[in-house]
């Protein structure tokens, strides 16, 4: 069971659909998510129609392959992956999601989801019903405008990809993928050099079109030459400019 299908199950014998609210106006992730830019009384608007927050065992899925498309979900807390089936059966890591993530975009066309999304450890989505969002989307241009700037932004993401599993030595994948999260936790406000990867060597390996010897290789030769330093899964990035350095003009 999914952690949608289970919510869905549980939440009427739980808590009133109140208590369970999320207050946008008030969460710590509003001017990382849909938000952004809007007036106090749109942020009301887009408020009402958040119906409740979804915790995610690790593990769980938030929805599966095929699945109906109901609903885009903001992370809150945690992070994701994304999963797809290539057309020989192989998966696919096409997406590590971090708080402040808008998650369900693929099925905005199809009307079902085109990819599984799972937890990398316990976290916390948002949910909010898309038919309702583009009801309210339409009468605040903002709104809109920001559902297009998240859907472009996950085009670029899909280019990125791309270009990393491409054009991009193995060395130069990894740097990336680092770089990446450096800057993406700078964002939230954490540390942009000492970070946890949720994702373990293999699925790295897989989201970068590389075999797990080769990350393992590359994590040591990185350490051996001091740009970084790896306890676990705990990354310093010890020499920025070097790792910069590595992806040259990419």
């Amino acid at each position: 069971m999914t952690a949608i299908a289970r919510a869905a199950a549980e939440f009427p014998r739980l808590v009133s659909l109140d208590a369970l609210r999320t207050h946008c106006a008030d969460c710590s992730m509003r001017e990382l998510c849909l938000p952004l830019g809007l007036a106090p009384s749109d942020v009301d608007a887009l408020d009402s129609i958040v119906q409740k927050r979804v915790k995610v065992r690790k593990g769980e899925p938030l929805f599966r392959h095929g699945a109906p498309f109901t609903a885009l979900f903001a992370v809150r807390v945690g992070s994701f992956k994304t999963t797809v089936v290539t057309d020989d059966g192989r998966e696919q890591i096409a997406g590590y999601h971090l708080p402040g993530d808008i998650l369900g975009l693929d099925g905005v066309g199809s009307e079902q989801h085109a990819s599984e999304v799972t937890a990398l450890e316990l976290s916390e989505v948002c949910t909010i019903p898309f038919a309702q969002l583009e009801d309210i989307a339409h009468q605040v241009p903002t709104l809109q405008h920001n559902l297009h700037r998240i859907l472009g932004r996950e085009i670029n993401a899909d280019h990125r990809l791309l270009l990393l599993l491409g054009s991009m030595r193995a060395e130069e994948r990894l740097a990336a993928f680092l770089l990446s999260l450096s800057e993406r936790y700078a964002r939230l406000g954490y540390s942009p050099t000492d970070f946890v990867l949720r994702m373990t060597r293999e699925e790295i390996g897989r989201y970068l079109g590389l075999k797990l010897e080769t990350v393992s290789r590359l994590f040591s030769r990185f350490a051996a030459e001091g740009l970084i330093k790896v306890r676990g899964r705990t990354v310093q990035i010890v020499d920025m400019v070097m790792l910069k350095q590595l992806i040259g003009g990419h």
